[in-house]
């Protein structure tokens, strides 16, 4: 099948990638939020909610939402965890011919993956949304956060030179053959956020950007630890950019 065909042939399945842990506030709000939206734009799907390592009540209420929610697969990350581990996990579990990665805490809007849906379908590999162009928000982003985050995405356009301004952000849409073209996947933590978009624009896969919106948790406790992510975002970096500039090509999409 050739480049063209591939990225015209209409989707049938959208898989959605949920990392938990310790989510028992929010992943019953989250799961039947986004289960109701889906089906009410007639979009096949499944949700594969991946459990790493919760110690409160979240594999047990992930067991009783299936029993009414037939397309939500409830997964168990058994190995050494982190968020990066459980994505990919999720990535080694989902079905369908493209993929959301998306937040257990209902900080993601649920809407934005129907138009991350619409896209995919137009024909582009990649659909990376971001709350900070005209028509993106956030609400109640922490302050220091927010800094933090403007530099990092500051510092990712300079280096990539690439206009993604908003490339930490873990919510985005990729077709199977993006998922399957960017492995190995070697991020355990938070890094993967940057790994999997980073890799595939770097590998010459077709990517477009679209407003999203934002909302800070009202549930839970955040799970990312800036003091310890700087490091490993860092050696992520360096080493797409390494394959970018001296791997001659080897890893494009062909």
């Amino acid at each position: 099948m050739t480049e063209i065909e591939e990225s015209e042939r209409p989707l049938s399945l959208l898989s959605i990638v949920i990392p938990a842990r310790d989510e028992e506030g929010c992943i019953g709000s989250t799961v039947g939020h986004l289960s109701l939206e889906l089906k009410l734009h007639a979009i096949p799907h499944e949700i594969v909610v991946v459990d790493d390592g919760s110690t409160d009540g979240t594999w047990r209420l992930l067991q009783e939402l299936q029993e009414r929610i037939p397309q939500l697969k409830p997964v168990r990350n058994e190995g050494l965890h982190g968020f990066g581990r459980a994505v990919i996990c999720g990535l080694e579990h989902f079905t369908g011919d493209a993929v959301v990665v998306m937040m257990a805490d209902e900080s993601d809007d649920c809407r934005d993956v129907v138009r991350y849906w619409n896209e995919l379908n137009r024909g582009v590999d990649c659909v990376f949304g971001s709350r900070f162009v005209r028509g993106g928000g956030t609400i109640d982003y922490p302050p220091i956060k927010w800094v933090l985050n403007r530099m990092a995405n500051t510092f990712l356009r300079f280096f990539f030179r690439i206009k993604l301004n908003d490339t930490t952000n873990a919510f985005k849409a990729y077709r199977r053959s993006v998922i399957d073209g960017c492995r190995p996947l070697i991020s355990p933590h938070f890094n993967l956020t940057v790994e999997l978009p980073l890799k595939a624009i770097v590998r010459g896969y077709t990517w477009t950007v679209i407003p999203i919106t934002w909302r800070n948790r009202r549930a839970g406790v955040p799970k990312l630890k800036i003091q310890e992510m700087g490091s490993r975002y860092l050696f992520i970096c360096l080493y797409i950019w390494l394959e970018k500039h001296l791997s001659r090509g080897d890893y494009r999409k062909r």
